[in-house]
């Protein structure tokens, strides 16, 4: 199974090939491989109209996620039971808006897409920040993805915390 990676939108360069196989690392790292995944970017007026419709919240985000499952408890894989079942789900990723924050905070484009993709698997697996409790054991499960692709790839990413307490 694999990614589907689509970049609609035309205000960011972005290399695609780059974010692929940083997606492709936090599958392995997550051991869902088996499972396809769609990562869509956007720019800050098509992710306001998702974030929008989708959440009431007429502002442009960073990334959001619609997963195929929407009952898994967090840290739980999926049970799929047919072959078409072996989804899970959508994130779009808001580039034009992960841009600013990099050049307000001096950080690394893709470096940050990948964070806030890996921020939007952890919610197709469950994972939510609507408590103090849900926060914590996202940012437990972030810091362990991250923690695991820097020691693959010998980069240096963590959590955006600012980000994630805004939304929530």
């Amino acid at each position: 199974m694999g990614v589907v990676l689509r970049n609609l939108q035309k205000v960011v360069p972005l290399r695609r090939a780059r974010l692929r196989k940083d997606v492709d690392t936090l599958r392995h790292i997550l051991g869902i491989q088996k499972f396809d995944l769609g990562v869509i970017c956007v720019d800050n007026d098509r992710i306001q109209q998702i974030n929008n419709t989708y959440r009431k919240k007429n502002v442009p985000t960073d990334v959001l996620s619609f997963p195929f499952y929407e009952d898994i408890r967090p840290g739980k894989l999926p049970c799929p039971h047919h072959r078409d079942e072996l989804n899970l789900g959508d994130i779009f990723l808001g580039v034009e808006f992960v841009m600013k924050q990099c050049q307000e905070e001096s950080l690394d484009l893709h470096g940050a897409l990948t964070v806030v993709t890996a921020h939007g698997i952890c919610h197709l697996l469950g994972y939510r920040h609507e408590t103090e409790e849900d926060w914590t054991e996202m940012l437990q499960k972030e810091n362990y993805i991250l923690s695991e692709f820097n020691r693959l790839t010998g980069r240096h990413l963590e959590p955006l915390m600012k980000r994630c307490s805004q939304d929530r």
